[in-house]
């Protein structure tokens, strides 16, 4: 594949498994690291229209199957990780993590305390219209900036995005690459105790030791925890896995874990198979138990291994 002009990195023929939270997964056909903004849109300028694009941010949240992917992965680094404050206005690169982000807004007395338990990076928070005790990125979003898939920097609103829970309509193949956030005001003190007993609850109650891509499924029909003390939990991803008597389920070394039902983990060797499998058997038992049909959070992708 000859680019010309292309500062970033490509590398033909990347497994996958060590960039992914769940370490499983085959190979990319080629793996894209772009320099800054300009050096992703010459290369998907240039790049043949018909090979497939995959913008992977840092792997929290996605399981790519054994047999790897045929399509260019993009994955933002350096470049694209820079956090700046503006009155009540935080832009973030899509590979700024939650954390970070969570953390220099309160530093500037804003509130943007939702995000600093979310695992992964903003690209995907906005990707994903992530949420957490009952905010989420649709709240406080402005306005993104992404490249298309043939290469043309543009900015888009929520109406670009139809914001929806979990999900949201971004154009195939293009790439987030910031985000501007309005946050609201708050003491910078109260802020960052506040995000420190939310890190003290989710320790309490999530596998945050083990090797997780956070929440396996979304809360069925729209229902989110909110963190609040008169939260109801009837239905709630962990509550029909508990009835469908699910807790603590493996296959090979994939486990729904024991701590919280709605982590798939990998307790060790697991396979892309193993985890998705069992993803997969716990949404027919919970069917078979309660009529519920669990939607996956978890993104996954890619090919399975060839006999």
């Amino acid at each position: 594949m000859n680019m010309d002009g292309i500062r970033g990195r490509l590398t033909p023929n990347r497994n996958l498994s060590e960039l992914t939270w769940l370490r499983v997964g085959g190979a990319a056909d080629y793996l894209f690291q772009p320099a800054d903004i300009e050096d992703l849109a010459l290369f998907l300028k240039q790049l043949d229209p018909t090979v497939p694009v995959f913008p992977m941010g840092v792997g929290s949240n996605l399981i790519v199957r054994d047999g790897g992917i045929r399509a260019v992965v993009i994955r933002l680094g350096r470049g694209f990780n820079s956090i700046e404050v503006d009155g009540d206005l935080v832009t973030a690169g899509a590979a700024a993590l939650d954390a970070h982000v969570a953390r220099k807004a309160a530093d500037a007395g804003l509130d943007l305390t939702f995000l600093r338990t979310i695992p992964g990076a903003i690209g995907g928070a906005v990707r994903m219209n992530a949420g957490c005790y009952g905010s989420y990125v649709a709240d406080v979003f402005v306005s993104a900036t992404m490249v298309t898939r043939d290469g043309e920097i543009c900015e888009i609103s929520a109406d670009d995005l139809s914001f929806q829970y979990r999900q949201t309509q971004l154009p195939e193949g293009a790439v987030l690459v910031s985000a501007t956030l309005r946050a609201g005001l708050g003491d910078a003190a109260d802020l960052h105790t506040r995000m420190k007993q939310q890190l003290e609850t989710r320790d309490k109650t999530q596998p945050t030791k083990d090797r997780s891509a956070g929440s396996t499924f979304r809360n069925p029909a729209g229902f989110s925890s909110t963190g609040k003390s008169d939260d109801v939990h009837d239905l709630k991803a962990w509550k029909v896995i508990d009835d469908a008597g699910m807790r603590g389920a493996s296959r090979g070394g994939a486990q729904m874990s024991e701590k919280h039902s709605n982590f798939l983990i990998n307790k060790g060797g697991a396979t892309a198979a193993d985890l998705e499998g069992l993803g997969e058997e716990v949404r027919k038992k919970v069917y078979a138990s309660s009529g519920i049909t669990l939607m996956w959070e978890i993104m996954r992708i890619g090919e399975p291994q060839s006999e």
